[in-house]
């Protein structure tokens, strides 16, 4: 059995192949990345490099040779080279080597979300879908390392700002969000079609709280609107298509789409059966039930978070 990992020297693809080391034989393991040079001073030696570059369906072609199960990491919004664009040459890479199964790093609820982050993964997912090919979509939450820079700049005295009111995130550490990756993609057992993965549900005021509490800083926490939050980020020396990119996420998450508890109200009409089940939180949640032990607190994962620990040790 060989199994695949593509964006092997991103932050998400690394942290997956250090936890499927820990669950397959390291011979099995088949690290793509576009600069192979790095990744083989990123892993130990038995784990097979390969080159493997979205853009390049040459590369993909080569690069899924043999390879039983995929785990497709899913590209960054670029201008440059539209993602959806990108996807696609992976997926028809996959198809003509007959890869057995994909897993693919997806949006939350990706089916019915409708924001803009959501169109390429539910656009993906349609793709995978039409191939025939088994997969499993993870679907995953907020990292809370996307929120690392605002959480360190508190942690040294600066202000906690952000617009998304009482918005709740399914926040949860990037390398359970891997492992799990790695467990679904390892597991002999048949797997979901669907996870949806998320952490114990917070606001931001939520967040800021922990950060106070692992570092005694006496900053300000600072709800704004919008336009004062864009301000704030400016006078940071955030470039405008940060900015512009950030108060939209703010805006997302204060209309709840990064919120799990999805309950009578957010049922919306025209939705199928399988859809309303899928989206209905009351049973166990997926993320801790895969990776097989109880997510840390926020609070926990915070202190991690700013600690020397290695960032992929769980």
């Amino acid at each position: 059995m060989k199994y695949g990992v593509t964006a092997g020297t991103g932050r998400f693809g690394e942290r997956a192949i250090l936890g499927l080391i820990r669950l397959v034989p390291v011979e099995d393991i088949v690290v793509i990345a576009r600069n192979t040079e790095k990744a083989k001073k990123m892993y130990p030696a038995g784990v097979e490099i390969r080159k493997g570059d979205y853009n390049d369906t040459e590369s993909l072609d080569k690069a899924f040779d043999g390879i039983d199960k995929l785990l497709f990491v899913s590209s960054q919004p670029n201008p440059k080279h539209p993602r959806y664009v990108q996807h696609e040459n992976v997926v028809n890479a996959a198809v003509k080597a007959k890869v057995k199964f994909i897993a693919y790093t997806s949006f939350p609820h990706a089916n019915i979300a409708k924001v803009p982050l959501a169109k390429d993964h539910a656009k993906t997912e349609k793709l995978i879908t039409d191939t025939g090919i088994k997969h499993s979509f993870l679907r995953n939450n907020w990292y809370l390392e996307n929120d690392a820079n605002f959480i360190k700049r508190s942690a040294n005295g600066e202000d906690f700002i952000f617009s998304a009111g009482d918005g709740k995130v399914g926040w949860a550490e990037e390398k359970y969000y891997a492992y799990a990756a790695a467990k679904v993609l390892a597991s002999d057992e048949k797997t979901k079609d669907v996870y949806e993965f998320y952490g114990n549900e917070h606001t931001y005021a939520d967040l800021a709280a922990s950060v106070i509490a692992n570092t005694n800083q006496d900053f300000k926490v600072r709800l704004l609107n919008d336009e004062n939050y864009r301000k704030a980020l400016a006078e940071r020396g955030f470039e405008s298509g940060s900015i512009d990119f950030m108060v939209d996420v703010q805006d997302m998450i204060r209309a709840g789409v990064l919120d799990e508890n999805i309950d009578e109200q957010a049922v919306k009409f025209g939705m199928t059966h399988q859809e309303i089940l899928e989206n209905n939180t009351d049973n166990d949640p997926d993320l801790p039930q895969v990776i097989g032990i109880p997510l840390p607190t926020l609070d926990e994962q915070v202190k991690d978070l700013l600690s020397d620990k290695p960032s992929y040790e769980i």
